[in-house]
Protein backbone atom coordinates (compact mmCIF):
# COMPACT_ATOMS: atom_id res chain seq x y z
CA UNK A 1 0.00 0.00 0.00
CA UNK A 2 1.33 3.40 -1.02
CA UNK A 3 -0.01 6.46 0.80
CA UNK A 4 -0.31 9.95 -0.62
CA UNK A 5 -1.49 13.33 0.60
CA UNK A 6 -3.32 16.24 -1.03
CA UNK A 7 -2.15 19.76 -0.21
CA UNK A 8 -4.83 22.23 -1.26
CA UNK A 9 -3.47 25.29 -3.11
CA UNK A 10 -5.11 27.68 -0.65
CA UNK A 11 -2.02 29.06 1.08
CA UNK A 12 0.74 31.37 -0.03
CA UNK A 13 3.97 29.58 -0.86
CA UNK A 14 5.57 30.89 2.33
CA UNK A 15 3.24 28.43 4.12
CA UNK A 16 2.57 25.84 1.42
CA UNK A 17 6.20 25.27 0.51
CA UNK A 18 7.05 23.89 3.92
CA UNK A 19 4.04 21.55 3.73
CA UNK A 20 5.31 19.98 0.51
CA UNK A 21 8.74 19.51 2.09
CA UNK A 22 7.19 17.99 5.20
CA UNK A 23 5.13 15.59 3.07
CA UNK A 24 8.40 14.24 1.69
CA UNK A 25 10.10 14.22 5.09
CA UNK A 26 7.15 12.35 6.59
CA UNK A 27 7.63 9.60 4.02
CA UNK A 28 4.49 9.92 1.91
CA UNK A 29 4.80 8.21 -1.47
CA UNK A 30 3.04 10.92 -3.46
CA UNK A 31 1.66 14.42 -2.93
CA UNK A 32 -1.07 16.11 -4.94
CA UNK A 33 -2.87 19.39 -5.37
CA UNK A 34 -6.30 20.26 -6.75
CA UNK A 35 -6.44 21.59 -10.30
CA UNK A 36 -9.32 24.06 -10.16
CA UNK A 37 -9.83 27.73 -10.90
CA UNK A 38 -11.81 27.80 -7.67
CA UNK A 39 -13.28 25.06 -5.50
CA UNK A 40 -16.64 25.02 -3.72
CA UNK A 41 -16.95 27.65 -0.97
CA UNK A 42 -13.18 28.21 -0.99
CA UNK A 43 -13.59 30.11 -4.25
CA UNK A 44 -13.76 33.38 -2.30
CA UNK A 45 -10.55 32.74 -0.38
CA UNK A 46 -6.90 32.40 -1.43
CA UNK A 47 -6.41 29.94 -4.29
CA UNK A 48 -3.42 29.24 -6.51
CA UNK A 49 -2.95 27.42 -9.81
CA UNK A 50 -1.82 23.79 -9.83
CA UNK A 51 0.92 24.01 -12.48
CA UNK A 52 3.14 26.67 -10.84
CA UNK A 53 2.40 25.11 -7.45
CA UNK A 54 3.67 21.72 -8.65
CA UNK A 55 6.64 23.42 -10.32
CA UNK A 56 7.62 24.99 -7.01
CA UNK A 57 6.98 21.70 -5.19
CA UNK A 58 9.26 19.90 -7.63
CA UNK A 59 12.04 22.37 -6.86
CA UNK A 60 11.50 22.06 -3.11
CA UNK A 61 11.57 18.23 -2.98
CA UNK A 62 13.73 15.42 -4.31
CA UNK A 63 11.98 12.06 -3.97
CA UNK A 64 8.23 12.27 -3.57
CA UNK A 65 6.01 11.88 -6.63
CA UNK A 66 3.84 14.91 -7.45
CA UNK A 67 0.49 15.11 -9.17
CA UNK A 68 -2.73 16.82 -10.19
CA UNK A 69 -5.83 15.69 -8.31
CA UNK A 70 -7.32 15.99 -10.92
CA UNK A 71 -6.80 18.00 -14.10
CA UNK A 72 -9.84 18.23 -16.36
CA UNK A 73 -10.88 19.58 -19.75
CA UNK A 74 -13.09 22.16 -18.01
CA UNK A 75 -10.32 24.69 -18.67
CA UNK A 76 -7.33 22.66 -19.89
CA UNK A 77 -6.65 22.16 -23.60
CA UNK A 78 -4.51 19.12 -24.50
CA UNK A 79 -2.13 21.10 -26.73
CA UNK A 80 -1.12 23.62 -24.10
CA UNK A 81 -1.44 21.17 -21.21
CA UNK A 82 0.96 18.78 -22.95
CA UNK A 83 3.59 21.52 -22.89
CA UNK A 84 2.99 22.12 -19.18
CA UNK A 85 3.15 18.39 -18.49
CA UNK A 86 6.43 18.07 -20.38
CA UNK A 87 7.93 20.94 -18.38
CA UNK A 88 6.68 19.58 -15.04
CA UNK A 89 8.00 16.12 -15.80
CA UNK A 90 11.38 17.59 -16.69
CA UNK A 91 11.63 19.88 -13.66
CA UNK A 92 10.61 17.06 -11.31
CA UNK A 93 13.06 14.66 -13.03
CA UNK A 94 10.32 12.20 -13.89
CA UNK A 95 8.28 12.33 -10.68
CA UNK A 96 5.02 13.61 -12.21
CA UNK A 97 1.72 11.76 -11.90
CA UNK A 98 -1.23 12.99 -13.93
CA UNK A 99 -4.55 12.66 -12.17
CA UNK A 100 -7.14 13.30 -14.89
CA UNK A 101 -10.92 13.53 -14.73
CA UNK A 102 -13.95 14.51 -16.77
CA UNK A 103 -14.66 17.62 -14.71
CA UNK A 104 -17.93 18.58 -13.11
CA UNK A 105 -20.24 21.53 -12.97
CA UNK A 106 -19.62 24.60 -10.87
CA UNK A 107 -17.12 27.43 -10.85
CA UNK A 108 -14.51 25.90 -13.17
CA UNK A 109 -16.92 25.79 -16.08
CA UNK A 110 -19.23 28.68 -15.18
CA UNK A 111 -16.41 31.24 -14.81
CA UNK A 112 -15.53 30.84 -18.50
CA UNK A 113 -19.09 31.64 -19.55
CA UNK A 114 -19.58 28.32 -21.31
CA UNK A 115 -22.92 26.46 -21.29
CA UNK A 116 -23.14 23.64 -18.77
CA UNK A 117 -22.44 20.24 -20.30
CA UNK A 118 -24.56 17.21 -19.54
CA UNK A 119 -22.74 14.30 -17.85
CA UNK A 120 -22.72 12.44 -21.17
CA UNK A 121 -21.10 15.32 -23.04
CA UNK A 122 -18.51 15.77 -20.29
CA UNK A 123 -17.47 12.14 -20.71
CA UNK A 124 -17.41 12.56 -24.51
CA UNK A 125 -15.13 15.56 -24.12
CA UNK A 126 -12.96 13.70 -21.59
CA UNK A 127 -12.51 10.81 -24.02
CA UNK A 128 -11.14 13.23 -26.60
CA UNK A 129 -9.00 14.97 -24.01
CA UNK A 130 -7.32 11.70 -22.98
CA UNK A 131 -6.83 10.55 -26.56
CA UNK A 132 -5.29 13.80 -27.76
CA UNK A 133 -3.16 14.44 -24.68
CA UNK A 134 -1.68 10.94 -24.83
CA UNK A 135 -1.10 11.25 -28.57
CA UNK A 136 0.73 14.58 -28.27
CA UNK A 137 2.92 13.40 -25.39
CA UNK A 138 3.87 10.23 -27.27
CA UNK A 139 4.69 11.76 -30.65
CA UNK A 140 6.93 14.50 -31.98
CA UNK A 141 4.15 16.05 -34.08
CA UNK A 142 0.38 15.63 -33.90
CA UNK A 143 -2.44 16.73 -36.15
CA UNK A 144 -5.82 15.63 -34.83
CA UNK A 145 -9.44 16.80 -34.83
CA UNK A 146 -12.45 15.81 -32.75
CA UNK A 147 -15.73 17.39 -31.74
CA UNK A 148 -14.25 19.26 -28.77
CA UNK A 149 -10.50 19.56 -29.40
CA UNK A 150 -8.13 19.86 -32.32
CA UNK A 151 -4.38 20.05 -32.89
CA UNK A 152 -2.49 21.16 -36.00
CA UNK A 153 1.14 20.06 -36.05
CA UNK A 154 1.36 20.19 -32.26
CA UNK A 155 4.99 19.59 -31.23
CA UNK A 156 6.28 17.63 -28.27
CA UNK A 157 10.05 18.14 -28.28
CA UNK A 158 11.93 17.08 -26.23
CA UNK A 159 9.18 14.79 -24.94
CA UNK A 160 8.62 13.73 -21.34
CA UNK A 161 11.33 12.28 -19.12
CA UNK A 162 8.99 9.36 -18.37
CA UNK A 163 8.45 7.36 -21.53
CA UNK A 164 6.20 7.11 -23.36
CA UNK A 165 4.54 9.68 -21.06
CA UNK A 166 3.90 10.38 -17.36
CA UNK A 167 1.40 7.94 -15.81
CA UNK A 168 -2.28 8.78 -16.32
CA UNK A 169 -4.31 8.21 -13.13
CA UNK A 170 -7.85 8.40 -14.45
CA UNK A 171 -10.73 9.34 -12.15
CA UNK A 172 -13.85 7.28 -12.80
CA UNK A 173 -17.01 6.07 -11.10
CA UNK A 174 -19.56 5.62 -13.90
CA UNK A 175 -19.56 2.87 -16.55
CA UNK A 176 -18.22 4.93 -19.47
CA UNK A 177 -15.56 6.66 -17.40
CA UNK A 178 -14.46 3.29 -16.02
CA UNK A 179 -13.95 2.06 -19.57
CA UNK A 180 -11.84 5.14 -20.28
CA UNK A 181 -9.76 4.39 -17.18
CA UNK A 182 -9.22 0.85 -18.44
CA UNK A 183 -8.23 2.08 -21.89
CA UNK A 184 -6.00 5.02 -20.97
CA UNK A 185 -5.10 4.65 -17.32
CA UNK A 186 -1.87 3.55 -15.72
CA UNK A 187 -3.84 4.11 -12.54
CA UNK A 188 -7.48 4.54 -11.56
CA UNK A 189 -8.78 6.79 -8.80
CA UNK A 190 -12.25 6.74 -7.30
CA UNK A 191 -14.20 8.77 -4.76
CA UNK A 192 -16.93 6.22 -4.16
CA UNK A 193 -20.45 7.62 -3.71
CA UNK A 194 -19.89 11.18 -2.54
CA UNK A 195 -23.60 11.90 -2.03
CA UNK A 196 -24.00 9.65 0.99
CA UNK A 197 -23.59 10.79 4.59
CA UNK A 198 -23.33 7.25 5.93
CA UNK A 199 -19.79 5.93 6.26
CA UNK A 200 -20.79 2.26 5.98
CA UNK A 201 -22.78 3.00 2.85
CA UNK A 202 -19.79 4.83 1.40
CA UNK A 203 -17.54 1.81 1.91
CA UNK A 204 -20.16 -0.37 0.22
CA UNK A 205 -20.13 2.01 -2.75
CA UNK A 206 -16.34 1.77 -2.92
CA UNK A 207 -16.55 -2.03 -2.97
CA UNK A 208 -19.18 -1.83 -5.70
CA UNK A 209 -17.22 0.48 -7.99
CA UNK A 210 -14.07 -1.59 -7.42
CA UNK A 211 -15.93 -4.71 -8.55
CA UNK A 212 -17.22 -2.88 -11.60
CA UNK A 213 -13.69 -1.76 -12.44
CA UNK A 214 -12.59 -5.41 -12.27
CA UNK A 215 -15.36 -6.29 -14.70
CA UNK A 216 -14.30 -3.52 -17.07
CA UNK A 217 -10.69 -4.72 -16.98
CA UNK A 218 -11.78 -8.30 -17.65
CA UNK A 219 -14.00 -7.23 -20.54
CA UNK A 220 -11.08 -5.37 -22.12
CA UNK A 221 -8.70 -8.28 -21.59
CA UNK A 222 -6.43 -6.19 -19.39
CA UNK A 223 -4.80 -7.82 -16.34
CA UNK A 224 -6.22 -6.56 -13.05
CA UNK A 225 -2.75 -5.98 -11.64
CA UNK A 226 -1.76 -3.78 -14.59
CA UNK A 227 -3.50 -0.68 -13.22
CA UNK A 228 -2.78 0.98 -9.89
CA UNK A 229 -5.88 1.63 -7.77
CA UNK A 230 -6.12 4.88 -5.85
CA UNK A 231 -8.81 5.61 -3.27
CA UNK A 232 -9.61 9.12 -2.08
CA UNK A 233 -10.25 8.30 1.57
CA UNK A 234 -11.64 11.74 2.30
CA UNK A 235 -14.59 11.39 -0.06
CA UNK A 236 -16.01 9.42 2.85
CA UNK A 237 -18.41 11.33 5.13
CA UNK A 238 -15.79 10.97 7.88
CA UNK A 239 -12.39 12.66 7.56
CA UNK A 240 -9.71 9.96 7.58
CA UNK A 241 -7.23 11.93 9.71
CA UNK A 242 -9.66 12.54 12.58
CA UNK A 243 -7.55 10.06 14.56
CA UNK A 244 -4.66 7.65 14.06
CA UNK A 245 -6.95 4.67 14.60
CA UNK A 246 -9.50 5.96 12.08
CA UNK A 247 -6.80 6.41 9.49
CA UNK A 248 -5.30 2.97 10.09
CA UNK A 249 -8.76 1.43 9.79
CA UNK A 250 -9.43 3.25 6.50
CA UNK A 251 -6.10 2.17 5.02
CA UNK A 252 -6.74 -1.42 6.07
CA UNK A 253 -10.19 -1.40 4.47
CA UNK A 254 -8.78 0.06 1.25
CA UNK A 255 -6.10 -2.62 1.10
CA UNK A 256 -8.67 -5.36 1.70
CA UNK A 257 -10.61 -4.08 -1.33
CA UNK A 258 -7.53 -4.33 -3.52
CA UNK A 259 -6.45 -0.69 -3.60
CA UNK A 260 -2.74 -0.12 -4.09
CA UNK A 261 -2.79 3.54 -3.03
CA UNK A 262 -4.70 5.57 -0.44
CA UNK A 263 -4.89 9.37 -0.61
CA UNK A 264 -5.66 11.72 2.31
CA UNK A 265 -5.81 15.50 2.70
CA UNK A 266 -3.59 17.78 4.72
CA UNK A 267 -5.56 18.98 7.76
CA UNK A 268 -7.02 22.47 7.53
CA UNK A 269 -7.88 24.77 10.41
CA UNK A 270 -11.60 24.79 9.57
CA UNK A 271 -14.11 23.84 6.90
CA UNK A 272 -13.16 21.16 4.40
CA UNK A 273 -10.77 18.57 5.85
CA UNK A 274 -10.69 20.32 9.21
CA UNK A 275 -8.30 18.50 11.50
CA UNK A 276 -5.27 18.59 13.74
CA UNK A 277 -1.76 18.51 12.29
CA UNK A 278 -0.64 16.59 15.36
CA UNK A 279 -2.70 13.65 14.09
CA UNK A 280 -0.93 13.94 10.75
CA UNK A 281 2.43 13.84 12.52
CA UNK A 282 1.40 10.74 14.47
CA UNK A 283 0.18 9.04 11.29
CA UNK A 284 3.42 9.91 9.52
CA UNK A 285 5.38 8.15 12.25
CA UNK A 286 3.42 4.97 11.50
CA UNK A 287 3.57 5.05 7.69
CA UNK A 288 6.01 2.11 7.42
CA UNK A 289 3.61 -0.10 9.40
CA UNK A 290 0.52 1.19 7.57
CA UNK A 291 2.06 0.34 4.20
CA UNK A 292 1.97 -3.31 5.26
CA UNK A 293 -1.82 -3.21 5.79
Amino acid sequence: MRIGIVILPDQRWSVAGRRWQRAEEYGFDHAWTYDHLGWRDLVDGPWFDAVPTLTAAAMATRRIRLGTFVATPNFRHPVHFAREVTALDDISQGRLLLGLGAGGTGFDSAVLGEPEFSPGRRVDRFAEFLELLGTILGNTSTTWRGDYFAAVDARSAPGPVQQPRPPFVVAANGPRALRLAVRHGDGWVTTGAMATRDEAEWWRSVADVSARFDEALDAAGRPREAVGRYLNLDSSPAYSLRSVDAFADAVGRAAALGFTDAVVHWPRASGWYAGDERVLESVAAQLPRLRLS
